[in-house]
């Protein structure tokens, strides 16, 4: 289920991407101010797309260094994901905080580097830019292609609808004494309301739409070769042995206690884990949260240095720029994370 929600909000995220085509193309040279701001709420979008497209504007000489910064503080990549569906109400306090401190960081570093840190600023790449064949709504040929329903996009249709089913059963037959891996490890000190289910069809039935009303280029580009190809794998595989690996270690060893005993210790960890320019590692550190095994401070601080596959078109375009921009993640998150175990948070 937790694989389904994820995959579904990277799916209307894709959808929104198309539709706002060509909105982040405006000239922003001349007002750091809101380069900042734009490159944080860039970064707050859920997945990689909003970080693609500040290293895309970093590239192109339209933003700072400053901005670039706040964009991969404030972005957590798929892990977004993977927290609004674990840890909803966690997941919008680190996302309000992680604007907070990208902003902040964004304007220091801009008092401090005025010229752009790359190795070759003339370098492109495209990110979503040949959308001419995807048609996102249209009533004219809506009808004839779910007559002639292709095996993609009914595949897709059914996988969602059979999802959706479950997600209707469990509202309707809920038992919060479960004993199953999900209830026993996730909920052991967090509630589980019946919004998150509720929330759960609202966001199944949106993609359940997208599927079938889009044009055959996105159902083939969008959802089969990037969503599903790229990304359901990855995804399920680590979700599933990271709640196998803490769920197993709960048996046999007290997480809490260790990691209560070496905060510190845990903070680095945390912190060095977060330059992996992956999504998948940093689960880890969402589901012993969401298990009651680890402050709030240590998941913020790794959140504020990863950044999923953000930065891995920097590192193409410019590895003195990604080294910067991961050091000063590295400072800021350290910061934070020393003052909220500091504060007791």
């Amino acid at each position: 289920m937790i694989t389904f929600f994820v995959l579904s909000m990277m799916l209307i995220i894709e959808y929104l991407n198309v539709l706002t085509k060509g909105l982040w193309s405006k000239n922003l040279k001349s007002s750091p101010a809101k380069q900042i701001f734009l490159a944080a709420i860039l970064g707050l979008i859920p997945g990689c797309l909003g970080a693609y497209t500040a290293v895309s504007l970093y590239v192109h000489n339209i933003i700072s260094t400053g901005a670039l910064v706040a964009a991969m503080i404030a972005t957590s990549g798929d892990e977004a994901f993977f927290m609004f569906s674990v840890i909803p109400k966690t997941a919008v306090i680190i996302h309000i905080a992680l604007f907070i401190v990208a902003i902040a960081a964004g304007f220091i570093v801009n008092a401090f580097i005025k010229k752009k840190v790359t190795d070759s600023p003339q370098k492109h790449f495209d990110i979503h830019d040949d959308e001419a064949d995807c048609i996102c709504f249209d009533r004219s040929v809506l009808w004839p292609q779910l007559r002639n329903i292709s095996k993609a996009r009914l595949f897709s249709a059914l996988i969602t609808i059979i999802a959706m089913s479950f997600i209707a059963f469990d509202l309707f037959h809920h038992d919060h004494q479960a004993s199953s891996l999900l209830s026993g490890l996730l909920y052991k000190n967090h509630e589980h309301p019946v919004w998150i289910s509720i929330t759960f069809l609202i966001v199944l039935g949106t993609s359940l739409f997208i599927i079938l009303t889009v044009g055959d280029h996105f159902i083939h580009e969008h959802v089969i070769n990037h969503i599903i190809k790229k990304h359901f794998i990855r995804i399920f595989l680590w979700t599933f042995f990271t709640l196998i690996l803490i769920f197993a270690l709960d048996q046999f060893i007290d997480l809490e206690s260790i990691i209560s005993n070496n905060l510190y210790i845990v903070l680095i960890i945390a912190v060095l884990v977060g330059i992996v320019p992956e999504s998948g590692p940093h689960l880890l550190f969402i589901i012993l949260f969401a298990s009651g095994n680890l402050p709030f401070s240590i998941l913020l601080a790794n959140s504020i240095v990863q950044d999923g596959h953000g930065s891995l078109p920097l590192i193409a375009e410019t590895r003195r720029g990604f080294i910067l921009v991961k050091l000063i993640n590295v400072l800021v998150a350290f910061i934070i994370g020393i003052t909220g175990l500091l504060l007791g948070i």
